[in-house]
C-alpha cells in the first residue's frame, strides 16, 4: 500500500441510524459525499468539513444518487431513474423501469466512462432470480444487460475500461466481465471472488454488497452480515479486512480532499437482536486505510 496517514479503525461520522444507508459518492468540487437511505426515502448531502448532512425525501425508495455533468444530481428510484433538484426536491423522471412490478425497487448504481448509468433492481422482500441490471444511456433509453439476477449490487470498472466488476449478492460472489467501453457492453463473465452465503449467521445472510476500485486496481467490498469491509486485489486475492461495530455493512467509496478517506455505510435494522447490535447501527463510519480511491464518473444526460 501507498505510504500516507492510516485509521484503520472506523469511527462514527454521522449516527444517522438509517434504515439501509447505501451508495455513497465523493464530490470533490463541492467537498461533499453524497449518500441515500433506501427505506427512509432519503438522500443526504455530508459535508465533512462543517458536519452538516442535509436530507431530500424524495418520496419513494431510493437506491443512488450520483452527479450529472452539468449540475444536479440523478437517482435510482422505486420506479426508475430521475432527476432530483436540490433546492426543492422535485424529481423528474428520465425513464421508468419495472415500474409496473411494485415488488421491486432500483438498487446500486454507477456512471461508466462515457456518461451511461447502470443500475440494478432487486425485490422488496429478496425474492432470488427476479432481479435485473440496465444501462441507461444519456438520452434515457434504458437497456437491460443481465436477467435473472438474485440481488443487483456494487459494481465498478478498472482505470482502463477493459473489465467490469459487478456484484448480485446471493450468487457465487464477486464477477468479472470484459467491458466493450464504446459499445457500453460486457461479455465472457467468471467469478473473481467467491462468497458463499451462510444464513446461520445473525443477520441471516453473508453476502457481497457494495464495492469500489481504488486507484491502485483493488477491490473494496462491503461484506454485509459479517461487518466487514474487504480488500481483494484485482485477482480475488483477499488482501485486507477492516472490522466494523456493526454487522450491516452495506457500501463503500473512497473521498476527502486526498481521496485518502474511505466512508462507508450501514444499515440499521440487520440483525434485530444480536451481541452486536449497537446503537450506531445505521450510521456513516469513515477510516483512512492508506491507499486512495478515484473521482467518480457523472451521468451526461
Amino acid at each position: 500500500m501507498a505510504t500516507m496517514t492510516t485509521t484503520t479503525t472506523p469511527e462514527l461520522v454521522l449516527d444517522t441510524h438509517s434504515q439501509v444507508g447505501e451508495g455513497p459518492v465523493w464530490i470533490a468540487e463541492r467537498g461533499i459525499l453524497a449518500w441515500v437511505d433506501i427505506l427512509g426515502n432519503l438522500v443526504h448531502l455530508f459535508d465533512p468539513r462543517t458536519g452538516d448532512d442535509r436530507t431530500i425525501d424524495v418520496g419513494q425508495a431510493v437506491g443512488a444518487v450520483l452527479p450529472r455533468t452539468n449540475g444536479g444530481w440523478v437517482v435510482a428510484i422505486r420506479d426508475g431513474v430521475a432527476f432530483l433538484d436540490e433546492a426543492s426536491g422535485s424529481l423528474t423522471m428520465l425513464v421508468e423501469i419495472e415500474a409496473d412490478n411494485p415488488a421491486n425497487r432500483m438498487n446500486d448504481a454507477k456512471c461508466d466512462s462515457r456518461g451511461r448509468l447502470w443500475a440494478g433492481t432487486v425485490a422488496f422482500d429478496f425474492s432470488r432470480g427476479v432481479g435485473s441490471l440496465y444501462r441507461i444511456d444519456p438520452g434515457g433509453v434504458a437497456t437491460r444487460i443481465l436477467r435473472d439476477l438474485n440481488f443487483s449490487n456494487g459494481f465498478d470498472w478498472t482505470a482502463d475500461d477493459s473489465r467490469m466488476y459487478y456484484i448480485d449478492s446471493f450468487s457465487d460472489g464477486i464477477a468479472v466481465f470484459d467491458f466493450d467501453s464504446d459499445a457500453g457492453t460486457i461479455a465472457n463473465r467468471r467469478t473473481v471472488v467467491t462468497v458463499l452465503n451462510d444464513e446461520s449467521t445473525p443477520c441471516g445472510f453473508t453476502v457481497a454488497d457494495g464495492m469500489t476500485l481504488d486507484a491502485e486496481g483493488h477491490l473494496w467490498v462491503a461484506m454485509c452480515g459479517l461487518g466487514e469491509v474487504r480488500r481483494y486485489s484485482a485477482e480475488g486475492e483477499l488482501e485486507h479486512t477492516i472490522e466494523l461495530p456493526v454487522l450491516g455493512v452495506t457500501s463503500v467509496a473512497f473521498g476527502g480532499d486526498d481521496l485518502g478517506d474511505l466512508y462507508i455505510t450501514t444499515a440499521a435494522n440487520w440483525p434485530a437482536d444480536h451481541p452486536r447490535t449497537v446503537p450506531e447501527q445505521g450510521g456513516l463510519f469513515r477510516c483512512r486505510p492508506g491507499v486512495t480511491g478515484r473521482l467518480p464518473h457523472a451521468f451526461a444526460g
